[in-house]
């Protein structure tokens, strides 16, 4: 440790030491709603945090005044409670902040760099606005599109979370400002969000739920994260010492301040104890209770020491970050970016050749209430007062000039029908209802909002020439999908949506963005559909590891739109597939390289993913599993060699019973595609094993599953030559004459040699051969 860091550090200790326990409660509370508190025998500042996935949310009145406005319910529920479609309410209250693209939008894509400019620009308002901590980005997996905070979300995949998010904490904290990874974890619907109990099996857990906290986590080392408000597996998240010490801390090397969602401790003591730091917001009652397990004993004084000491370091960085100088920009320059960022992300998932719009094009309807308000973020803590908004008509009447007479009608009248059917072009501006889902409520259907699936559908069918133009927070039916030529997918794109969706439409952007979940086509066929929303308080994760895409493969179901699908103005062709070798363990690296070539006539952006196919053995593995993705931006004609590395880690899959990742030996093979559905090079890859094909043997494992195992049959032919004074041949006879019992190897072999083997008596024997597998397996 450099010595200015180990002089830091005691001085930490030496304060953390000389606190008195009420010191130590207040810097491990809030103060009000969005402040830590100060200790001022210490010197120690409070530092200001608030929510900001895709823009910054201040309340004048919450932070800025010095009531403790933590404690007030209804100040905490008007932060929570917020429409995104009421946002006007709020001025004079709120500091205006640019509403960037919400996480559902930007995680189409796929594009680390830009998620990481983004985090630059939060990073920025953050700094002008005085903000210490931005409680963000989140990062729950989509399970199921009717979740209420999809929007906020990247990703039904674990690996595009992780890597996106990684990328948004960089920008953020790359300003000195610090972020908050959340929520931790599995708190993937709104329904009974602070009681309802996540049930799922330790494998998907790892590999899907926690696997993009753990790859941001590792790849970025926010600052801090957020515990979630359900229970996991019986337990509180924000108290569970397994989710916060052993997971977190333990396993992935996490050492920054873990920050309760607000109000979702039930327990101040148990929390403290499993490793949850910052409680979040000032709570008068939950102070008491901690003081009170201090000043008993009940909670020791070295845990309470532990997370003063981290909350230090973090009240650190956010006062270094602070003294450095404040970025320059101007609101219309965000504006500007928001707009790209938005253009970027914006998902063809339908093109006849309808689009982009042609000169040809000169008589142009546009129908729809979107058209002059349109849908750009969604509801909740998240909600963001814009410093500007695009109103899309008006963008789009720019973006095209005089060149095209432009029609607006806001509903599908008999007029606007008649339109319709001599219109060159019918674009419809249409959305989900946003009024009711959003933080604290699911949706409860696919459909648009009222209306407007019908809407669409009488369009169609007076026009060949319809173009939808769709904001939702996630995947939703389209019932009317092949009676339209063109659908563009903008979710919900911020402030500079109507702007954007012209530089889309007119061809100045070229899209290529990909959805980053799959789109069904009835929501029967979404991988939860069975057990969700759960019932009595109880959501059993009944798909396992098979979400999203992987369900989709597994029981071969054709998806609306498939995971990764995303429609350009040119054309790709990928050539050339190498691998830097055949074969991979555990320790090993390759480099998948191949090649993309620009072959129509516009440049462009194509985004190729790269994906395992390994059948299981002993652990079921799903079809296919994302393991890389790129995004090369081309000319026409342009060719590019993409490379992609591969650890062997990045192939594993967590064994429970083992308790560990694991690789199997199988033969498997890599594809790259433009899709999920769309495979276009592959090439086969000799996986080696880093484990055994054999299950560890307990008393009352079952013959077929001993009789493979070479070391199992040694040791219990061994056994049984000394128990039974037979030989080593006539042995292995009587375990292969077990071959078809379904009881237990040793009550089989009780049944045919007609002696007792009580369990007491072979378990050393079955120590030695675990042992056995054990060693062996470290030698793989």
């Amino acid at each position: 440790m450099p010595q200015q860091n180990q002089s830091a550090d005691q001085t930490k200790a030496s304060i953390v030491e000389a606190m008195t326990n009420q010191e130590k409660v207040d810097l491990l509370s809030g103060f009000g709603m969005w402040n830590t508190a100060a200790v001022p025998a210490y010197g120690i500042k409070p530092i200001i945090m608030t929510d900001g996935t895709y823009g910054v949310r201040y309340s004048i009145p919450q932070i800025d005044s010095d009531e403790r406005g933590g404690m007030d319910l209804d100040a905490f529920l008007s932060v929570v409670n917020q429409r995104a479609s009421d946002v006007s309410i709020a001025w004079g209250e709120m500091k205006p902040a640019t509403c960037f693209p919400t996480g559902s939008a930007m995680g189409n894509s796929w594009d680390e760099s830009l998620m990481q400019r983004l985090g630059v620009l939060l990073g920025q308002e953050c700094r002008a606005m005085g903000v210490h901590l931005l409680l963000g980005p989140g990062i729950n997996l989509r399970r199921t599109p009717l979740a209420g905070r999809s929007y906020d979300y990247y990703s039904e995949d674990p690996l595009v979370t992780g890597k996106l998010s990684a990328a948004v904490i960089d920008g953020v904290q790359s300003q000195g400002v610090g972020t908050s990874l959340k929520h931790f974890a599995c708190n993937n619907s709104e329904l009974e969000r602070t009681t309802m109990d996540s049930v799922i099996e330790e494998r998907a857990l790892r590999e899907i739920y926690l696997k993009g906290f753990e790859i941001a986590i590792k790849q970025s080392k926010p600052w801090t994260i957020m515990s979630s408000y359900n229970r996991l597996n019986g337990v509180q998240a924000s108290q569970d010492p397994w989710l916060l010490n052993e997971v977190l801390r333990d396993d992935w090397g996490f050492d920054g301040v873990v920050v309760s969602d607000w109000h979702g401790i039930k327990d101040r003591a148990v929390s403290l104890m499993a490793g949850g730091d910052l409680d979040m917001p000032e709570s008068p009652r939950r102070k008491a209770d901690l003081l009170a397990a201090l000043d008993s004993g009940a909670v020791p004084a070295e845990v309470a020491n532990l997370s003063c000491r981290r909350m230090l370091e973090m009240i650190d960085l956010c006062n270094a970050g602070a003294s450095q100088p404040l970025p320059v920009y101007t609101a219309e320059e965000h504006h500007a970016e928001a707009r790209a960022m938005a253009a970027a992300s914006m998902d063809l998932v339908r093109n006849e050749g309808l689009l982009p719009i042609r000169p040809d094009m000169k008589t142009i309807l546009v129908v729809g209430r979107d058209t002059g308000t349109p849908v750009i973020q969604g509801s909740g803590c998240a909600t963001t007062i814009p410093t500007m908004v695009d109103q899309p008509l008006e963008q789009l009447e720019h973006a095209l000039g005089a060149n095209h007479v432009l029609t607006f009608r806001e509903d599908a009248d008999a007029e606007t029908l008649a339109l319709a059917a001599t219109a060159d072009l019918v674009l419809v501006y249409t959305s989900t209802e946003g009024a009711y889902d959003g933080e604290g409520s699911d949706r409860t259907t696919l459909a648009l909002g009222p209306g407007q699936d019908a809407m669409i559908a009488a369009l169609a069918k007076v026009s060949d020439k319809v173009a939808v133009v769709l904001a939702c927070p996630d995947a939703v039916e389209m019932p009317w999908i092949d009676a339209v030529e063109a659908v563009l997918d903008t979710f919900y794109s911020g402030q500079a949506m109507g702007g954007a969706v012209a530089d889309v439409l007119t061809g100045k952007v070229n899209p290529s963005g990909k959805l980053s979940v799959t789109f069904p086509k009835r929501l029967s066929d979404v991988p939860g559909f069975l057990h969700y929303p759960g019932e009595t308080g109880v959501h059993v994760y009944g798909e396992g590891i098979h979400v999203g895409y992987r369900s989709y493969d597994l029981r071969e179901i054709e998806p609306l739109f498939a995971f990764g699908h995303g429609l350009s103005y040119t054309r790709f062709a990928y050539s050339d597939l190498s691998l830097s070798t055949d074969r991979i363990g555990l320790k090993d690296e390759l480099t998948v390289a191949f090649t993309v070539t620009n072959t129509g006539d516009r440049a462009g952006a194509e985004v190729a993913q790269l994906y395992l196919q390994a059948p299981g053995k002993r652990l079921k593995r799903s079809p296919q599993e994302l393991k890389g993705f790129a995004k090369p931006v081309l000319a026409p004609g342009e060719s590019k060699r993409i490379e992609i590395a591969i650890k062997g880690s990045d192939l594993t899959i967590w064994d429970p019973a083992l308790g560990r990742w694991v690789l199997e030996g199988v033969e498997a093979r890599l594809v790259v595609g433009a899709s999920s559905r769309d495979p276009k090079l592959s090439a086969d890859l000799t996986i080696n094993p880093s484990v055994l094909p054999f299950r560890r043997i307990a008393y009352d494992t079952q013959p077929a599953y001993v009789l493979p195992n070479v070391i199992a049959c040694e040791h219990i032919c061994a056994y049984l030559t000394n128990r039974c004074n037979i030989s080593k041949e006539d042995a292995m006879r009587m375990l292969d004459h077990c071959s078809n019992s379904f009881f237990g190897i040793f009550t089989s072999l009780e049944r045919r040699l007609r002696v007792s083997i009580p369990e007491t008596e072979v378990a050393g024997l079955i120590a030695d051969i675990n042992a056995e597998m054990d060693e062996a397996e470290s030698r793989l």
